[in-house]
């Protein structure tokens, strides 16, 4: 049976899901039904609103969010203020990440503010910190040379988080289609969202650091803090070969990643090795959580609509990686993309409870 992206939920509810082949219950896979029955945690969701109605929905299905507040779009005051209310009345089925500014890069007390703002964040509940790739990409010194993660004025705040081990979500870099012409882009998302933010498209910025820089200077940072507890958000930068995070993951033993918006990447590889990416995810199973980076915000008015949107995005990721359904992903160019068909001891590590080790019993600060 094939689901095409973009089709109302109805349909798909209405679907449910006479599963090909399937009479009876298999109890080591979990099946279309079981999505709602399931734990599950987002932990790449950005929840920029006060209207509690979204997080509400999410219980309803078992979901609960990890919001990472970021250095762009919203004013970092108002993400934190946002998140640090809701976390107070639904500490159970909430958690956020603090982040901070680098406005004031290049004063004297740049790195002592930074730390005091991860001190407030984490006493207001934050389970950890996000670090965003406006340092590496944008982030310029007095010599307009641009600023990676691994520059020494970081290096106190980096020092902190490791002796107090809060989590660390590091978007640092972008995938490698970055660096390439958008024809040549392998998947939909990266080419409309390079089309609508030059400014992140390095193809266009040949003086600007390349993708083994980003990758080098990330690194750097994780050599000299061995005791960093980080986790590499979008498949670390590293989404487009399984072969490339496979090493890095054996290369620093016990760090994580999540799915995030590289979900399309891993059913791209999977059209031409698809026993390949779901061994590499059996095999990984303790270091992968799943990350829509999906987001709601004062904007999201019409709240039917954007909940049956979020729906048929949490969806069809559980389809793709707990099913050998077919997908018709629009953004591989409406191929079909047969499911992974993970073992559901799998799924649950995935799906929530690599994540609750890692943002939630990580943050004890």
């Amino acid at each position: 049976m094939s689901i095409q992206r973009n089709t109302c939920l109805w349909l798909i509810g209405a679907m449910i899901f006479q599963i090909m082949g399937c009479t009876e219950k298999n109890t080591d896979f979990y099946t279309v039904e079981d999505f709602v029955k399931v734990p599950k945690i987002d932990a790449h969701f950005h929840y920029n609103t006060n209207d509690i109605r979204f997080l509400e929905y999410a219980d309803s299905i078992n979901f609960r969010f990890v919001s990472p507040n970021v250095d762009a779009g919203m004013s970092i005051d108002r993400q934190f203020e946002i998140s640090a209310a809701i976390k107070q009345n639904h500490p159970e089925k909430f958690f956020f990440l603090g982040t901070f500014s680098v406005d004031n890069f290049g004063e004297p007390w740049f790195s002592d503010s930074v730390i005091e703002r991860i001190k407030e964040s984490m006493k207001a509940g934050a389970s950890g910190v996000k670090v965003w790739k406006n340092i590496g990409m944008e982030l310029k010194g007095p010599g307009d040379e641009f600023i990676m993660i691994d520059n020494p004025v970081f290096e106190p705040v980096f020092s902190y988080l490791e002796l107090h081990k809060i989590p660390v979500l590091g978007h640092l870099g972008e995938p490698l289609n970055c660096w390439l012409p958008l024809e040549e882009m392998t998947l939909g998302y990266d080419r409309r969202y390079f089309a609508e933010n030059p400014r992140y498209h390095m193809f266009l910025h040949p003086t600007a650091p390349s993708y083994e820089d980003q990758i080098k200077a990330r690194n750097n940072v994780l050599e000299q803090h061995s005791g960093l507890v980080f986790a590499g958000a979008h498949l670390a930068s590293l989404e487009w070969s399984m072969d490339e995070l496979a090493r890095w993951f054996d290369s620093f033993p016990g760090l994580k990643v999540d799915l995030s918006a590289r979900m399309g990447h891993l059913q791209y590889q999977s059209l031409t090795d698809h026993e390949g990416v779901r061994n590499f995810l059996i095999r990984y199973q303790d270091r992968i959580m799943y990350g829509s980076d999906t987001a709601v915000s004062d904007l999201d008015t019409d709240y039917r609509g954007k909940t049956i949107e979020l729906h048929q995005v949490w969806l069809e990721d559980w389809i793709y990686m707990a099913t050998d359904s077919t997908l018709i992903v629009a953004d591989l160019d409406r191929r079909h993309v047969r499911g992974l068909k993970l073992p559901r001891t799998v799924i649950d590590k995935i799906f929530h409870k690599n994540a609750e080790d890692f943002f939630i019993t990580n943050s004890s600060y």
